[in-house]
């Protein structure tokens, strides 16, 4: 590499990380502003805090991943358009293309990071990050999922009233098993807790009732402890089981759904390829940023930024719109994920030949 690959190098990493650090800090001073009262009235001790904002800075930097880089990059290249030195490395008789070079490299870089927090460190944080929000900053009411129904196989249906994440415990617990379209028995309980030591659960006030041709076969029993065919990950939020999950895990938990014939798979996809087109869109923003950048406007660097903040909200947006739309219809997840850079991919490519020119 030459000096000037370097030079550029050092200065892509270097604003980006700053970037983070300045904002961050911006993010955790709001937070703890909106929920120490919520915190000090459920008297959370103090190295729980630390853990939380740990994970809230993971959570946080993934969040707004793409907007930090593609303002980081606007940034330092503006300055180098504003001090000529791009006019300077132009001249020398370097392409506009071999100047993009350094900057593909510190892409590369930064996507390796993103792709490795999204398969191993995100989900651990996420699952840190919401299960404090659950149990100490939300209202109690709100620590729940409610009239959760869900397939668990071929032939069998659960349904829980309320579900608590923080004791894995639910309230109202029905079980259907069917035989084509009949209903063969139904299992009932008015309490279910998990037992994560034995991988199992217990039931109390148990009823079964066997439906029979002529007549009902009815068992009761005040406590029963049994093996069923569903994890506690199956009674939360679609989102919050994916987002929780490594790679692998993740991986093998949509086989099983796939499998059950579950109708929430689309939310669980979604979260699947999105680790995939965020590095991705790395690149993407990477060339969009150094195209707008890379000339010296008569408005400075504000213009720049203007430009910038707008493009990346943009992305966002559409990020988060097509995400949506494929958890909530049929629309396809695959297609939904990538689309975001399908589109900023083409304009990519319109604006690198203009600045080109």
């Amino acid at each position: 590499m030459k000096i000037i690959d370097w030079y550029i190098l050092k200065r892509y990493l270097a604003t980006f990380f700053v970037m983070l650090i300045m904002f961050i800090p911006i993010g955790i001073v709001i937070d703890v502003s909106e929920k120490i009262n919520r915190m000090l009235e459920n008297k959370v001790a103090f190295k729980l805090i630390a853990i939380y904002y740990a994970d809230f800075t993971v959570y946080f930097a993934n969040l707004l991943f793409p907007i930090f880089l593609f303002l980081s990059i606007i940034w330092f290249t503006s300055k180098l358009a504003n001090n000529t030195e791009i006019v300077a490395i132009l001249s020398s008789g370097i392409s506009f293309t071999r100047f993009l070079r350094p900057y593909l490299m510190g892409a590369t870089i930064v996507s390796v990071l993103a792709l490795a927090m999204g398969f191993f460190f995100l989900p651990k944080a996420s699952k840190g990050f919401n299960d404090f929000r659950y149990q100490y900053l939300t209202r109690k009411e709100t620590r729940q999922s409610t009239d959760v129904y869900k397939q668990i196989s071929p032939t069998q249906v659960i349904y829980v009233s309320n579900f608590i994440y923080s004791n894995k415990s639910g309230s109202n617990f029905n079980l259907e098993t069917y035989k084509g379209d009949q209903l063969v028995s139904l299992e009932t309980a008015n309490g279910i807790v998990w037992n994560e030591k034995e991988k199992n659960y217990t039931l109390s006030g148990y009823t079964k009732r066997v439906i029979g041709k002529m007549e009902d076969v009815i068992t009761k029993e005040p406590q029963r402890t049994v093996k069923l065919n569903f994890l506690p990950d199956d009674l939360t939020p679609t989102v919050y089981a994916a987002e929780t999950m490594t790679y692998p895990e993740l991986k093998r938990f949509i086989a099983r759904e796939r499998s059950r014939g579950s109708s929430n798979l689309n939310a669980y996809l979604v979260v699947l390829y999105k680790k995939f087109t965020i590095p991705v869109s790395a690149f993407i923003l990477t060339i969009i940023a150094v195209a707008v950048s890379s000339m010296k406007r008569r408005g400075g660097m504000g213009i720049n930024l203007a430009i910038g903040i707008a493009l990346a909200f943009t992305f966002v947006f559409f990020d988060k719109v097509f995400g949506t739309l494929a958890e909530k219809s049929t629309f396809s997840p695959l297609l939904a994920t990538w689309i975001p850079n399908l589109v900023f991919g083409i304009l990519a490519f319109y604006l690198l030949r203009n600045a080109k020119r």
